[in-house]
């Protein structure tokens, strides 16, 4: 099968074929196909596969999980089941269906066990599947897990045109939050206003503070009730000031590459919460909240409450060019590798 291999810790905007130094990936068109390794293990030929900055970071080592080398990225996917175990019920052959993994997506075959998958609903597109269980699984487990985001409070989105971000304004809407969203470009403003946001702040031209205290004024609001920050550095520094009493903070992740300071004695006085959030851990620590967030995902997918927004798609050899869409900010929505191999293999189970 084709693969995406990552073979030493580098930089994967590189061009993958061409001479010179060895590559962070190659592509490895005779990579071995995964066989099924239990009873109730299933065989998915991939349709699409999820770029996600923690892939990114990963390549590059500097990410919190650092697999052995060498290893085949890649965490969401869709696709087709291909093969099944004896003991598997759940699943047919033919049946379309989308999960995560911890690693291994970026290939034409994963192999995951009957319970880590879930079946894409009738109408809903597999590519746009593909992109669901990170970005809004992540949005859907920090807002409604964790902050316990409601009706009527104001949601306050960093990055909001990223995978993430552009999930947490769809989920804020959904719940029925007043959401204000922040991103850079009239482009992205434009399609975050299309999507019904509250209020949007370009910051590359207005002030975070004084835009976010203007709207809150006109609404007669106090403050912001749900931090979602996925960027860190100077912006989180800024929306901090207009954060409400009691407000929740959701330490989503560092775009920037700035981690930024939250200052303990402010957040006692103000009495914040300040909630991580790794999905990943949930897994682990958690996999029954995993379960329900996405069957939730899924169904209000299905009944056209959510839309998943592919930015742009890619092939496994163009794998550099979507990794640079990730590092540049390009993307508004979410960045995609498309797999449309109809190879099917027998299993030696």
């Amino acid at each position: 099968m084709e693969a995406l291999v990552c073979r030493k810790l580098g930089d994967p905007t590189a061009p993958i074929s061409g001479g010179g130094a060895e590559k962070a990936i190659v592509v490895e068109k005779n990579h071995p196909i995964p066989e099924l390794v239990s009873p109730t293990s299933v065989r998915v030929r991939v349709k699409a596969t999820s770029l996600n900055y923690a892939n990114y970071l990963q390549i590059l080592g500097k990410y919190q999980e650092k697999p052995p080398l060498p290893f085949i990225p890649g965490s969401d996917y869709s696709g087709v089941v291909d093969a099944v175990g004896p003991s598997v019920s759940k699943f047919k052959v033919g049946d379309p269906v989308c999960s995560f993994a911890a690693l291994g997506s970026f290939a034409q075959f994963i192999v995951a066990d009957q319970t880590e998958l879930f079946g894409v609903p009738e109408g809903c597109d597999l590519v746009a599947a593909a992109a669901l269980p990170v970005a809004f699984g992540t949005s859907h487990v920090a807002l409604v897990h964790r902050a316990n985001l409601t009706s009527g409070q104001v949601l306050l989105v960093l990055g909001a045109a990223g995978g993430v971000g552009l999930a947490a304004v769809q989920i804020g809407k959904v719940v029925g939050a007043i959401v204000i969203a922040v991103a850079r470009g009239a482009e992205k403003v434009q399609y975050l206003k299309s999507l019904g946001v509250d209020h949007v702040v370009d910051s590359s031209t207005q002030n975070l503070i004084q835009s976010v205290k203007d709207f809150l004024k006109t609404r007669k609001l106090k403050g912001v009730d749900v931090l979602y920050d996925p960027v860190g550095g100077k912006l989180t520094k800024e929306a901090m000031k207009v954060l409400s009493w009691g407000a929740n903070i959701l330490v989503i992740g560092f775009a920037s590459g700035e981690i930024p300071v939250i200052p303990a004695n402010i957040a006692l006085v103000k009495n914040w919460t300040v909630h991580g959030l790794y999905w990943g851990s949930y897994r682990i620590h958690r996999p029954a909240v995993l379960e329900d967030s996405l069957k939730e995902l899924l169904s209000w997918v299905a009944r056209g409450l959510i839309t998943i927004r592919i930015s742009h798609t890619y092939r496994l050899p163009e794998a550099n060019l979507a990794f640079s869409a990730i590092k540049d900010r390009k993307a508004i929505g979410k960045v995609m590798l498309v797999l449309d191999d109809q190879t099917s293999v027998k299993s030696k189970l």
